[in-house]
């Protein structure tokens, strides 16, 4: 009867002493390079080459043209950072840029708490036609920025409808002419942002909603919580991803904002409503000076990044389970109080069922 012998460890012997030997390099990438499949690259080499093209390498031209003083028809001469030393020097640009993060407040606050309050108050009332009342709502966000300026120029005119309106009422110690006054043009602007923008931040919490166990609520019902508890409870923790979405999309839109500014006030009265993107246009294409846009639009890009990432840090999921929890934890609590858990009818939520 033959036996066979056991194989042979080949491994160091536990606990015996390291004999300093260099480990074999990981090969985790290199077998991942070779199992690719290079060919698949062909499928999306057009939307690389059109990203390339028309991005990255726009992108490149500008940072190189931000070193140099060019108007764009002679030879360029190299100036160092003296363009960015400008842009951060310059009293104009730095009230330009403090403008835009006030608008902030109307374009990506106002908006969300808006788009937020009507879409927890849709998800609560059944009315006939209110699909058709979504999209008018929605109207201001697809229509061209031109036509919104050019609109809204009209109704804040000193004789538009919106002072003959305040005069009807007796209010007309207010009218006044809201984009040509120091202190009102800017807010004006800041409104009619506003307008546009939050029937975008309103559809995005809707999708949100519709996707929410509707056994929550339920259950936030049987534990007694009204609708403005099951709002903060749970309609908006559970949004977080929406909400993360909608202020990107609104700081972004504040931050370059330009044709709602230049159809409307193009930066007056004075210089009450400029922004960097503003004077990017003006020294680009009025000033001839290309050197100088192109720090300016640099460091607004960047600007914008940062904002962008500090809102997706603030709102990122910490704990990927935590509103899961208090969910589960709001509707034991609702089972419970109807006396289904203590009677064996339901399982408590968040737990597994026992074989």
């Amino acid at each position: 009867m033959s036996t066979v012998a056991p194989a042979r460890h080949r491994g160091p012997a536990p606990g015996a002493a390291d004999t300093g030997r260099p480990r074999r390099p990981h090969r985790r990438f290199s077998t991942y390079l070779s199992s690719l499949s290079w060919s698949s690259l062909l499928y999306v080499a057009p939307a690389l080459a059109f990203f390339g093209v028309f991005v990255l390498y726009p992108i490149g031209v500008s940072v190189w043209y931000s070193f140099y003083a060019y108007d764009g028809l002679t030879v360029g001469t190299p100036v160092g950072w003296d363009n960015y030393t400008a842009v951060f020097t310059d009293s104009q640009l730095r009230a330009a840029l403090l403008h835009s993060l006030l608008l902030l407040f109307f374009y990506a606050a106002l908006p969300v708490s808006v788009g937020l309050l009507l879409a927890g108050a849709m998800s609560r009332i059944r009315v006939y036609g209110l699909t058709l009342f979504r999209a008018v709502l929605f109207v201001p966000q697809i229509l061209s920025s031109v036509v919104v300026a050019v609109a809204w120029r009209n109704l804040l005119a000193e004789d538009g409808p919106v002072n003959a309106v305040l005069r009807a009422v007796g209010l007309g110690r207010f009218a006044t002419s809201w984009l040509g006054d120091f202190d009102t043009a800017l807010p004006s602007i800041g409104v009619v942002g506003t307008w546009v923008e939050y029937g975008l931040c309103m559809v995005l919490f809707l999708s949100g909603i519709v996707a929410i166990d509707r056994s929550t609520y339920e259950a936030a019902r049987l534990d007694g919580a009204g609708a403005v508890r099951e709002f903060f409870s749970i309609t908006l923790p559970a949004l977080r991803p929406q909400i993360s979405i909608a202020l990107i999309l609104t700081v972004t839109f504040a931050l370059r904002n330009f044709d709602l500014i230049w159809n409307t006030t193009r930066g007056g009265p004075g210089t009450s409503t400029t922004v960097p993107s503003l004077y990017v246009y003006q020294d680009a294409f009025q000033n001839r000076m290309l050197g100088r846009a192109s720090a300016l639009a640099i460091v607004l890009t960047v600007v914008i990044l940062l904002v962008v990432v500090a809102v997706q840090l603030l709102l990122r999921e910490r704990d990927g389970t935590r509103s899961g929890l208090a969910r589960r934890g709001l509707a034991r609590r609702g089972l419970e109080r109807s006396g289904l858990v203590r009677r064996g009818l339901a399982r408590p939520a968040g737990k597994k069922a026992q074989s």
